[in-house]
């Protein structure tokens, strides 16, 4: 196809980075993956004088990464690690309200590796697995009386041994029954027959539990990413009382329950659930309650609205005002747009009424309700245009307010004293650290992990841009330009976000760094079906995938060429995800590529019909196939019209993903190898779509790097 005409742009916001890339002068490369620490889930003790969090870092000898809990003092004078076991990780640190405890979740010492809930006294001394439950903890909340915590737990798999204590991590051996011998005993005549006995009997059992049991699935959505073959299993709402060790069971019913939040008074949980007689047809997650009683009960429905209200893919959870008299929560779009549509700020009456949406005008995403201790504003994010900002607005609507905002990311708000905040806060020029957000929406920075890597290398500068796209329609997107880059034009990669419900933000990119540090400047841009411009830019993609994404990201590489900052022969092309799908599309629809790296992607929708984990999606914007025929096609045609490529491609994608499986890249380097253009198929045995495995997401960018040098890049 001809390329789309030059189009006229403008560069909007000076550089974003004033001084930083001369922090240091060593370029980022691909070994820095494994030298950067994530923050994250900061959390406000009862006092406001603490701020637990987790820092996951790369344990390099074992080829993984772990995470352990952290607390810094809310002045910023103070950092310590609290957990530090070699080869485990830890994660949710959840504060009693009485401050004595620290409860959080580990896998240490399961037999097979499902987390399990712990309790850290704050007064001094390792943490202590709790008894007592079966399954797997994926989430926990304390009562505000402290004495229980409310727990979301997988039912454990039917095909392996459930023993709630068998794995626990004990540092002493158990005392003896009365009337039997001491495990310490070493007296060889002691019971040794029956020991024998036991001893052949369990052999038997393991021989017979490891045996494979066939796969029964009668469900409509059948796999999930990670999780793989979906049956019977599901996340359930429990009870745990700290003194006693028992866990009940909170609901009635067979679904899925996540996101619990307690009453201010202790007697009720809010939770999102997904309740309908066949919840894998349908988005229609709603807002429930449950009495918290000595038995299960059946939950009580606030909301009944037919799309998602407080999906769990949102993971923000349902607020309480102080008095208790209201929640807040997130109602979802149209239900026939799912992701695509705009999720809104809404409150209920907590005994049952009307929800009233806050924020009806604001047409962007918000998340993460925090009601103000007086109870008359709630505080929450907003994704806006490559940001996401504070907000506040009152607890009966009215006007929205920004509380802290400016060209970065705000996630995890957790309240602290004085409708204070504590907070995650990224740039383009630093990983997420803790911040302290004061009342007035000051910030200040309390965790400090990557301060020694970030003053070792030069931050590539990254640039805000707008352009028009073929249509006239105006698109924003990034340029980064290597470190200390004086000689223009560029060799110049255009790199894709995945999605395409999402957006690439202010936050800080790994993956720009790396290209711009091996000297390749970077474009980026946020295509029509990206969020955070409001609800009509994301749903131009609805059944159109390719559609007004492929012009909108073209138009980014006409500016970069028209500004003499991308070199014309020596453009690249790349993504992960719907990254690498949109790859796809383009280098089927255009040929100035001179190569491309489509990670985890799709170019045959028919391939994902029944294979993948989107039936849902599928069906709600393609139709079926057999009815829709036409449709499929039309969003197919990177692998249908393969012809049209001649761009030396690279595919690579994960032995495991059940997201977007392995078999779609697998037809797209047939059909490219079938034809003789040059392709090449990388496989990371283990690994499911958005890779783990620190030795391989090294790789992918070595690699990555190799491709387009190898065309002609470097």
């Amino acid at each position: 196809m001809p390329r789309p005409r030059t189009l006229a742009s403008s560069l909007v916001v000076s550089l974003l980075l004033a001084g930083t890339a001369l922090a240091g002068t060593r370029p980022i490369g691909p070994d820095d993956i494994a030298i950067v620490k994530s923050v994250a889930d900061p959390q406000v003790d009862p006092t406001g004088t603490w701020v637990a969090y987790t820092v996951s870092a790369t344990d390099v000898k074992g080829d993984k990464t772990n995470s352990h809990l952290w607390m810094a003092r809310w002045d910023g004078s103070r950092t310590v690690q609290l957990t530090s076991r070699k080869g485990e990780s830890e994660a949710k640190p959840r504060f009693s309200p009485d401050g004595r405890f620290l409860a959080f979740i580990s896998s240490r010492g399961d037999a097979h590796d499902a987390d399990q809930l712990w309790l850290m006294d704050r007064a001094g001394g390792e943490g202590a697995r709790l008894p007592g439950i079966i399954g797997s903890v994926s989430d926990i909340a304390w009562s505000p009386d402290s004495r229980t915590i409310a727990l979301v737990v997988l039912d454990p798999d039917p095909d392996k041994k459930a023993d709630a204590d068998s794995d626990a991590d004990t540092t002493t051996p158990s005392p003896a029954k009365p009337g039997t011998a001491s495990p310490l005993t070493t007296d060889p005549s002691v019971a040794v027959p029956a020991a024998r006995g036991r001893a052949e009997e369990a052999e038997t059992k393991k021989h017979d539990d490891e045996k494979p049991k066939p796969i029964v699935i009668d469900r409509f959505q059948f796999k999930q990413d990670i999780d793989g073959y979906l049956r019977t299993r599901r996340q359930r709402l429990w009870i745990y009382d700290i003194a006693t060790h028992v866990a009940r069971r909170l609901t009635t019913g067979d679904f899925d329950e996540q996101l619990p939040a307690w009453s201010p008074d202790g007697t009720r949980i809010a939770f999102t659930s997904h309740r309908d007689v066949d919840p894998d047809r349908n988005y229609d997650s709603n807002l429930y309650l449950a009495a918290v009683a000595s038995a299960p009960v059946e939950p009580h429905s606030l909301t009944t609205f037919s799309g998602a209200d407080n999906s769990p893919e949102w993971s923000s959870y349902p607020a309480w005002s102080p008095d208790g008299n209201r929640i807040a929560y997130l109602q979802g779009g149209a239900p026939q747009l799912f992701s695509y549509g705009v999720h809104t700020l809404a409150v209920v009456p907590a005994n049952g009424g009307v929800p009233t949406v806050l924020t009806p005008a604001l047409d962007r995403n918000v998340s993460d309700p925090v009601w103000s201790a007086d109870g008359k504003s709630i505080r929450f994010l907003v994704e806006d245009d490559e940001t996401v900002r504070i907000a506040q607005v009152g607890a009966a609507g009215g006007t929205v307010r920004s509380v802290a905002d400016g060209f970065r990311v705000f996630s995890a708000p957790s309240r602290a004293k004085g409708d204070a905040l504590s907070v995650l806060v990224s740039t383009p020029s630093a990983p997420p650290e803790v911040y302290a957000v004061e009342r007035g929406g000051a910030l200040r920075q309390l965790s400090h992990h990557n301060d020694a890597w970030l003053r070792d290398v030069a931050i590539a500068p990254v640039t805000r841009t707008v352009l028009t796209s073929k249509d006239g329609t105006s698109v924003h997107g990034f340029i980064v330009i290597p470190p200390g880059a004086v000689a223009k034009p560029l060799p110049t990669v255009l790199f894709n976000h995945g999605g395409p419900q999402a957006q690439f933000d202010a936050g800080f990119n790994m993956s720009w760094q790396i290209f711009a540090g091996h000297g390749y400047a970077v474009v980026s841009t946020n295509p029509r079906g990206s969020t955070g411009r409001g609800e009509s830019y994301a749903k131009a993609l609805f059944g159109d995938w390719g559609g007004p994404a492929v012009p909108d990201a073209l138009a980014a590489v006409d500016d970069a060429v028209a500004r003499r900052i991308a070199d014309p022969g020596r453009l690249y092309v790349g993504g992960w995800s719907y990254g690498a799908m949109l790859t796809n599309y383009l280098i089927a629809s255009d040929t100035r590529f001179k190569a491309a790296v489509s990670g985890a992607s799709i170019g045959n929708a028919l391939a994902g019909y029944g294979t993948d984990q989107y039936i849902r999606d599928y069906e709600a914007e393609l139709g079926t196939p057999w009815a829709n025929m036409d449709k499929w096609l039309k969003v197919s045609y990177p692998f249908y019209h393969n012809d049209r490529i001649v761009t030396p491609t690279l595919f690579m994608g994960g032995e495991k993903d059940f997201n977007v499986p392995l078999l779609n890249s697998e037809q797209m380097y047939q059909a490219l190898k079938s034809r003789n253009i040059p392709a090449e198929l990388v496989i990371y045995p283990g690994e499911f779509h958005g890779l783990k495995r620190p030795s391989f997401l090294a790789d992918r960018m070595r690699r990555w790097l190799a491709w387009y040098d190898g065309h002609g890049g470097l």
